[in-house]
């Protein structure tokens, strides 16, 4: 396996600058995997290694998600995570981008191949406390699966496909224009290299049937809304024998009622009364796992945010995990009375602060006009 470290700048392999467009990532990706083909390239393993790291390169800048994270992360942002595939088998890369090598005369070494499944979605939520550290979770879709009574052939039992007559079972057809000889899929069998006569009942043909199906998923600790997960090969079954596709899962955390997240950092408030931030208190914090004790310094004023380091969300690509930030909200009370007035107004004396004069209550001012009454 190829490290990150060690792994070549993407725009560097397909020789284009970070502001390419699309049109010209797709035509730099062309030259350079049609120039390192296989079938132009026998037996030439370091050709084969430069197709498959174009084809690397090529998925991530082709799409403007995973190439919006490569330009923030590099590669660490696109491995793992929705990330690319990092082919290790080329039969993988032509069900891919094959049709980018039609009409060049071949397509993945020229024999009929079973057809990759398509990619699935689906969509997962979690809470924020379960992504601490990873997790189980199940996910349930409904997707095309080989054909049980026919085994993915599409025959009917006790039958097999036939060779197509069209191709000669090569799946593709040679067509002359000038001097130039054009290779495509062939239009009868398309691709295949065989033809059904008796097709299986059950999938009247196709060798796949729609089931629903529970897959258990992983979720990296750390992950956040909007990120996607991939499940290599959780896809649609391939067709003829074709691999499957793969399984993305869009993401979805619950806020939390105590913390407010902003990447791998959180935040939280705690209310404290004026005399405990006057004098000082040692307060308990929530923490996404147990609590702290806090020491409140004397004097500290409203708004005051204490850093605790490396107390926040994990990375889910591998960082260091985030800080956790404690605002202090000072509570004032709505009403005082009491001996608790009394107290604050000896305060206002000795501050000699102009504060509101005393209201009367409604009690106190019966009292008053009863023991008037009796005079």
């Amino acid at each position: 396996m190829v490290s990150m470290s060690s792994k070549r700048d993407y725009y560097e392999v397909l020789g284009v600058e970070n502001n390419a467009s699309d049109d010209e990532i797709k035509r730099a990706y062309k030259k350079r995997a049609l120039a390192n083909h296989p079938d132009r390239n026998p037996d030439d393993e370091q050709a084969i290694d430069r197709f498959k790291e174009a084809a690397e390169a090529f998925e991530v800048l082709s799409d403007p998600g995973k190439r919006e994270r490569y330009d923030r992360y590099g590669h660490a942002g696109v491995s793992g995570i929705g990330g690319s595939s990092g082919y290790s088998d080329v039969n993988d890369i032509f069900d891919a981008f094959g049709d980018l090598f039609e009409g060049f005369g071949f397509f993945g070494g020229g024999r009929a191949r079973g057809r990759r499944g398509a990619h699935q979605g689906a969509s997962l939520v979690v809470d924020m406390l379960e992504t601490i550290q990873d997790c189980q979770k199940e996910v349930v879709i409904h997707r095309l699966e080989v054909c049980e009574t026919c085994g993915g052939s599409g025959a009917e039992p006790g039958t097999t496909p036939e060779t197509c007559d069209y191709c000669g079972g090569n799946g593709q057809v040679v067509q002359a224009q000038g001097i130039f000889r054009v290779q495509t899929r062939c239009p009868a069998c398309r691709g295949a290299g065989t033809t059904i006569r008796d097709k299986c009942p059950d999938c009247r043909g196709s060798g796949r049937q729609r089931k629903r199906i529970s897959i258990d998923v992983t979720v990296p600790a750390g992950v956040d809304t909007g990120m996607r997960l991939r499940v290599a090969g959780e896809g649609e079954a391939g067709e003829g024998g074709g691999p499957r596709g793969d399984l993305f899962v869009d993401l979805e955390v619950r806020p939390h009622p105590l913390f407010h997240r902003e990447g791998a950092d959180l935040t939280c408030q705690i209310p404290l009364t004026y005399t405990q931030a006057a004098l000082g208190t040692s307060v308990e914090i929530p923490l996404l796992e147990g609590s702290q004790s806090l020491e409140v310094p004397p004097g500290t004023q409203p708004g005051h945010v204490f850093e605790l380091r490396r107390l926040g969300m994990p990375d889910p690509r591998g960082g260091r995990r985030g800080n956790l930030f404690v605002e202090v909200l000072v509570e004032i009370p709505h009403k005082v009375s009491g001996r608790r007035e009394e107290l604050l107004r000896e305060l206002a004396e000795l501050e000699q602060a102009d504060v509101s004069p005393h209201r009367k209550s409604f009690y106190e001012k019966v009292k008053e006009y009863l023991a008037g009454q009796s005079e």
